[in-house]
This record gives C-alpha cells, structure tokens and sequence, in this order.
C-alpha cells in the first residue's frame, strides 16, 4: 500500500511499491547522502532474514545506520555477558532449571513471560527453592518458596549488600574466585560500602530478609540466577546484570550443572539478531573498525570490502534523534512498532513524520507506526515462511511453513530479495537463494568464535537432532549431547580465560518521586494472553476476552482509599510527559507508593521517563514518576512538566 496524492494509503502491485521504494531512498541519499536512510528491525523475524536486511541494508544500499527493537530487551544483557565474559554468551541449558535445588529470578515473571521455562521449573525433582527478587507480587512470586519486595529501582544496591554478606561471612569458593576470575579484590573493596545496615531501608526489606536470600544461595549445592527485562530495562541495567553474574562467579555457580548467570530473552529470535543483525555489531559478532573484520567478511560473502561501513550504527534513541534533527530523512521499519512501544511514546510520531519517506513493513498495515508509512510492504508471518530462530539456550530451531501467506505478502527474505534486485545489488546476493543456503554461508563467518557453527550442514540436521546449540563447530570434540552449557571448563572469552567483576557506585535514579508525582511507575507485562504491542494477540477474539479490555494502573489499596479512587473507574495517570485515562485495579501485588502499568496498552509508554543505560543505551522502563488522580477531578500540571508531545 502506497499514500496517493491526497495523502491515503491505497493498495498496488509489488513492481509499483519496489520502483517507489528505491526512487524514494535513493533520491534521499542523492541529496542528503548515504546516511541520510536508516532501518529499524526486531527480534521476531528468522536468522537468515536477519543477515540479508543488515547485509542487504549496510552493503548493498550504502546504509550506515541501523538498529533493533531487541535495544529495548536485551542490549543489556548483551553488553553485560560482553563485559564480564568477553562474549554475548549465556551459559545455561534449559536442562539446568530442572537439575538446580535453588533458582533465583531477579526481574523475570516467567509464569507468564515464559511458559515453557516455567515448566521446566516444574519439572524439577529436587523441590527447589525458588527466590523471586521483584517489586510486585507477581505471578511467579506467588509460586515461589521466598518472594523479594525490594523497591523499584534498588536492585544494583540489593544485589551488592548481597554480595557484601556472602563475602563477609566467607561463603565464597575461593579456588573458583582465583583460578578463573579477574578483579575480585577489587570487587571485594567495592561492596564493603554496602552493609545491610546502612542499605536496608532503601531496599525496602529488613537486614534478615537480605541475610536470608544470602543464606539460601550460600547453602545451595546448584544455584541457578536467571533475570529478564526487570533487570534489562532497569536503572543502572547493566552493572545491575553484572551484580548477578558477580554473585555466581563469588560462590562457584558457573559451568555446573544447575548453576549460571542466566538471561532469559523475550522475542523468538533475539539470539538471531545478536548474532547476525549487522547493526551496532558486524555480521557474527565483528567490529566493523576492524580493517581485518571487514576484509574477512568480504572475502567469505564474496563482496567488494569497500561496500562495507567502517563505523558501526547509532544506537536506537540516537537514531530518532537523528530523524528529530533532520539528519535522517528515510527510514525502513521491518515488524516493529516504535509508535507505540518506544519510551517516551508521546514524541514519536512527531518525529516520524519529519521523514521524506516512512517505509513500514509488517504483517498488519494497521499498527500505530503503519498508519504514518508512506509505504506498507505486505510480510508474511511465522508459519508463513522458512528459516531458523535461535532461542535462550543457544539452540537453533527451524520454522516451517504450514500455510501461504495471503494475498501479496510474501516472506521477509523474499522481500529483501526483491529489494536488493529492484535497488540493483542483487549480484550481491547470487548465493542467498534460500533460507537454508544462507545460513550455510553465514556459518562460514563463525568459524573459531565463541559461537562457532560450522558443524551445522542442513536443515535436516537440526529438525533431526531436535534443535542443535552453539557452539557446533564442525572439528574437534563436537558433541552429540541433547543439553550442553557454556564454561564447564572454566574458561571464559577474555585473553586471559578469566571472567571480570564489572562494578561501579550506585547512583540516584534519574526521575526521583516528589510531592507533585509521588508515585513510581513500573511497567511490565500484564497478561499470559497479551504480547508486546497487541500487533496479533490484540485481533485474536478469544485472547482479547481473556485480558481487561481497557488500559490500566494497579494501585495498592491504601494509595486508592486515600485517594478517593474506587475499583474499575477511570482515573488519570499523570508525569513530566503528559497524561493518560485509564481504569483503575485496585490490587496489593505493589506496596503503597508503587504503581503497575501493562506495556501492552499504548498509553503506557506515553508517561514513561525516557533515560537510557549508560552502556547498552537499553530504556528505563521500570522507573518514572507519576501522579494519580480520578478522572473527575480537574488536572493541577507541575509547572516543571514538559510539553505532552
């Protein structure tokens, strides 16, 4: 669908939409030059699909700039398992939740969040003990054996007094400190400014309760730490990720079974896009400043090395930024929807319609960022297409087609084969005539990494073994075993073979509570049946029966008593960034003072503080002030706000 000259989207053939697409952007790069267009991507399309857009996007069309909606989910952890390991690698198998007799969850909700993994949890023999680390009393925290209230926002300094206790009671393996970490003594001097004593009242939780988690993970003969996007979108997100990863590394917890620093991804393929997205990293994981990096990658693709950036992208924000100054004119969306599930939201569908061309291309033309495409590619959607997804464990998995996608959508890959043919880079490509071909090629790029997949032949070989985990290299001891985890030799990805403690101050939050917003914002998710955006669970029928049809705040009971608010009436939610109507669940799953927004509702992100981690540039989505009030009172703005947008 195209936008005709009195601005409204009307269908065409692909040939129109593939001559518009190419004359637009360009046209752009003629006047602006080759930066001057940029693409946002996802977690949620193949492997493959993820290597021909960055390849297709950066070699073929002259782009520099481009990034993933995987930077509001797990840029954290990768940042975080780069630091401290020396490699994006997390180092579990799904098999370690069911061998641990203690596992902690800091920030993760997996009852609803991630099923599958909570059924393993289930499955487990041993009648673990399970420590939930989480402001609100959620659904996994129901079903734990101890549940953590700590407040929002004090997770980094929760995480060093424990660190603290353990070291100063001794409960620590001392060989495993020497034999395979870097910097402990220094990490030891960190946290001694962490006592209980000083850090508990902040936490929210009395000494003993601290001592206790401590305890537990102390006494546990496999302790396995998993964390999510509680953690991921956090204020100090990243040493908050290395807070836990130093925990396993003082007591032993890493490379056994039942034991790891485990981060647990949200989208099917965010694995797929860290490995292989070519954005912010060059394909597997390469440095594009790295004169040797580029020549390897042109020589193995085949491609003039010339073609190849030598900078990497701006990150998500600096992008929008870019967009906001006029710097960058084009932009390419592909299954993702930034209107609504950016921080900040209120600002960007300004921003987006200061571009000279909006492509989106997506399943659905009826998303939040659709409506303001200049041009809607028609993509088919899992089940619809061939290709790999690369899950927490490391395993990849192969998608199949069960059905044909409708009307003129067509597989993402077959889009991005159309593109580079129209843009004329299509010799580029000769080799990536299939989804399969392509990752034959791709593993090439691997050979002696961390990740090394040169041992993966077919299709056939992965659908066969059930799903096949990096590292698979195609020499030396390949393993054949179902259930495999990283550093059971204890050796890590730094020169030295050593782990790093990463540590830093805490510091304050960047939108403090005050007597205009009282209240601190955390979002999450809020239903089993409701997914990121509402893009498809939202036009599912029975799905939408079974969540609250409008948006809304959970507020503890005392906070509604004192405020006048009754269960189900409409209230405002108000911050620095604007205001929005929502309905009212009155609920003691958060402690007074603590409010409870489900991103899947759009309102949501439109009152969230746009901060960002100093070093994975992930959002803050879990710490905004806030003001409520019923809907029938007049608004009293804070003469500090910023404008609404």
């Amino acid at each position: 669908m195209a936008r005709n000259k009195a601005g409204e989207l009307e269908p065409i053939g692909w040939n129109e939409a593939l001559e518009l697409f190419c004359w637009k952007f360009k046209e752009i790069q003629a006047k602006h030059g080759k930066d001057a267009i940029a693409f946002l991507s996802t977690g949620q399309i193949t492997t493959e699909e993820h290597a021909f857009l960055g390849a297709l996007a950066k070699f073929g069309m002259g782009m520099v700039h481009g990034d993933g909606n995987t930077r509001q989910c797990m840029a954290t952890a990768v940042a975080a398992y780069k630091q401290s390991f020396g490699w994006d690698a997390p180092p579990f198998t799904y098999k370690d939740l069911e061998i641990a007799d203690v596992l902690v969850f800091v920030g993760s909700n997996p009852v609803i969040a991630h099923p599958i993994i909570w059924n393993r949890v289930k499955m487990n023999p041993n009648n673990p003990k399970i420590l939930v680390v989480d402001p609100l009393l959620s659904e996994t925290a129901k079903q734990a054996t101890h549940h953590y209230p700590i407040r929002p926002g004090t997770q980094l300094l929760f995480l060093y007094t424990v660190a603290h206790i353990l070291i100063r009671k001794g409960w620590i393996d001392e060989k495993y400190i020497k034999e395979h970490t870097d910097g402990f003594e220094e990490f030891k001097k960190h946290v001694e400014k962490y006592p209980p004593a000083t850090t508990c009242d902040k936490i929210g939780l009395p000494e003993s309760k601290i001592e206790e988690f401590a305890r537990i993970i102390h006494e546990g003969k496999a302790v396995a730490l998993q964390w999510m996007v509680g953690i991921n979108q956090a204020h100090q997100a990243t040493r908050s990720a290395q807070a836990i990863i130093n925990i396993a590394l003082i007591t032993g917890n890493m490379g056994r079974p039942g034991t790891g620093a485990n981060s647990i991804t949200g989208q099917c393929n965010a694995m797929g896009s860290r490995m292989f997205s070519n954005t912010a990293s060059m394909l597997g994981g390469h440095d594009f400043a790295n004169p040797d990096h580029r020549q390897k990658i042109a020589r193995i693709l085949g491609i003039n090395v010339t073609t190849i950036p030598q900078v990497g992208s701006m990150t998500y924000e600096l992008i929008l930024d870019a967009i906001d100054k006029g710097k960058i004119k084009g932009l390419w969306v592909v299954c993702t929807n930034p209107v609504h599930s950016w921080i900040n939201s209120n600002t960007v569908p300004a921003i987006l319609k200061k571009l000279d061309f909006l492509v989106v291309q997506d399943m659905f033309h009826s998303t939040e960022t659709a409506r303001l495409a200049h041009l809607i590619l028609p993509a088919a959607g899992t089940g619809e297409k061939l290709g790999t997804f690369i899950n927490s464990e490391r395993r990849f998995g192969v998608i199949q087609p069960v059905s044909k996608p409708p009307g003129q959508a067509l597989p993402d890959f077959d889009i991005f084969k159309k593109v580079a043919q129209a843009w004329g880079c299509g010799k580029m490509f000769a080799r990536w005539t299939d989804p399969e071909a392509t990752l034959l090629l791709l593993k090439e790029i691997t050979r002696g990494l961390p990740w090394d997949i040169t041992g993966i032949e077919s299709y056939d070989q992965i659908l066969a073994a059930g799903g096949i985990q990096w590292p698979y290299p195609d020499s030396g001891t390949r393993t054949k075993e179902i259930h495999r985890r990283l550093l059971d030799d204890g050796a890590f990805f730094h020169t030295n073979g050593k782990a790093k403690f990463m540590f830093e101050d805490v510091v304050p939050e960047p939108e403090p509570v005050d007597a205009a917003y009282p209240f601190v914002l955390v979002t999450g998710r809020g239903t089993v049946v409701q997914w990121h955006t509402q893009t498809r669970t939202g036009k599912a029928k029975l799905l939408v029966k079974a969540a609250p049809k409008d948006p809304y705040v959970e507020i503890n009971s005392q906070d509604a008593d004192r405020l006048g608010i009754l269960p189900d009436s409409w209230v405002v939610v108000g911050s620095r960034r604007g205001e929005v109507k929502v309905k009212a669940a009155i609920s003691d799953r958060s402690l007074p003072g603590e409010v409870f927004m489900p991103m899947h509702y759009a309102e949501t992100n439109q009152v969230t503080y746009p901060s960002f981690d100093a070093y994975s540039h992930e959002p803050v989505y879990k710490l905004s002030a806030v003001n409520i009030r019923p809907a029938s009172q007049p608004s009293v703005r804070d003469p500090g706000a910023e404008p609404a947008g």
